[in-house]
């Protein structure tokens, strides 16, 4: 990648080298302090092997719209965001009981083979996935300090983190209390802005601001094309959820409605369904017992109100608000290339 033009797969590499090494080396002391950690320090690799590295751009473009020019330190410290992700990953698919990740057990599905001869194995492997999740993101904290910025710059981050934290806990938490509720889209679209929108553009951008010692203005330029862009990746993300193809997106396409989690697809389905359609949904939302044909009608309902057609036009919407945020904000020429290709990216997608 040269120091101005946008690079996407050149830069995932080096990410990509970055958290191959850094999580290696976690994994190796890790498992060194007994054998019998083995399987858990392969789940650590695992958690951090894929992904796009969005937060990762979103946080170099952070610091580089602000004028900064390309370095490894910033790079190390972006890659940190990456595993924040695989943090939250590992703790979504916990609490949402998912089998599949990029085509592969989830780490609590596939840490029952490492305990298997124990009493109640599923939900100790459910601990260690736990875990799992909590050691990366005490590594995710590491990396960032050991990252080689300056002191002073890595201070005028740091701040953020414990808003990014809280924010994105507090989504979970949301998501969680309206899980099996009445469909409301106000309430879905405030569980997407703080589980997702927020750690995946708005805050990776903030930090990245924070670290090149960006102003009060440019930072409030990032926001207004930070949090639009996020609600539509997510929106992005539901719908894949359930019309995607699994060998495409490598996550069961059933999930959604087993969970009869409160999904923006789900409330614009319920807002303007009738009755009768209202009580097959009923009947249908969180069956564990023939899930994929229950998913199937949910499907099929949604059709035919064209829900899926009113997803789009938000996922539309929230992009154009962010690209229009974008052109009114100062900042070099490279830099809002790569924005506006990162928006694009972010929103039209297959997986």
């Amino acid at each position: 990648m040269t120091h101005d033009r946008w690079e996407p797969a050149a830069f995932k590499h080096r990410v990509d080298e970055v958290l191959h090494h850094f999580v290696a080396e976690e994994a190796e002391q890790f498992a060194a302090i007994d054998p019998a950690l083995g399987p858990v320090a392969e789940q650590l690799l695992a958690a951090a092997k894929d992904g796009k590295r969005l937060r990762a751009a979103f946080c170099y473009w952070g610091w580089r719209a602000a004028d900064q020019p390309d370095s490894d330190a910033l790079v190390r410290a972006a890659a940190s965001m990456e595993l924040v992700h695989a943090a939250a990953i590992v703790h979504d698919d916990l609490i949402d009981d998912s089998p599949l990740r990029h085509g592969r057990p989830t780490a609590h599905i596939a840490l029952r083979g490492a305990v298997r001869r124990g009493p109640h194995a599923v939900a100790a492997a459910r601990s260690l996935a736990m875990l799992v999740g909590d050691l990366l993101m005490s590594l995710a904290g590491r990396l960032f300090t050991t990252s080689g910025l300056p002191a002073a710059y890595l201070a005028r981050g740091r701040p953020l983190w414990a808003v990014l934290a809280r924010e994105l806990i507090a989504g979970e938490c949301l998501e969680i209390l309206h899980t099996g509720s009445e469909p409301d889209t106000a309430a879905s679209l405030k569980v997407i802005r703080y589980k997702t929108a927020k750690y995946t553009v708005e805050q990776p951008l903030l930090i990245g601001g924070a670290l090149a010692g960006a102003g009060e203005r440019l930072r409030e330029g990032y926001s207004a094309y930070g949090l639009p862009l996020g609600e539509a990746f997510q929106l992005r993300d539901d719908l894949l959820g359930l019309f995607g193809d699994p060998h495409r997106t490598g996550k069961a396409n059933a999930d959604d409605v087993r969970g009869h989690r409160p999904t923006a697809l789900l409330a614009e389905t319920w807002r303007i369904a009738g009755e009768d359609d209202r009580r097959q949904l009923r009947a249908l939302l969180g069956r564990r017992d023939s899930e994929e044909t229950a998913a199937h009608a949910v499907r099929e309902v949604m059709r035919r109100l064209k829900t899926p057609d009113r997803v789009e036009d938000m996922i539309t919407a929230r992009v154009e608000e962010a690209l229009d945020a974008l052109h009114e904000l100062d900042v070099p020429a490279h830099a809002a290339a790569a924005l506006t290709s990162l928006a694009h990216s972010a929103t039209v997608r297959p997986s």
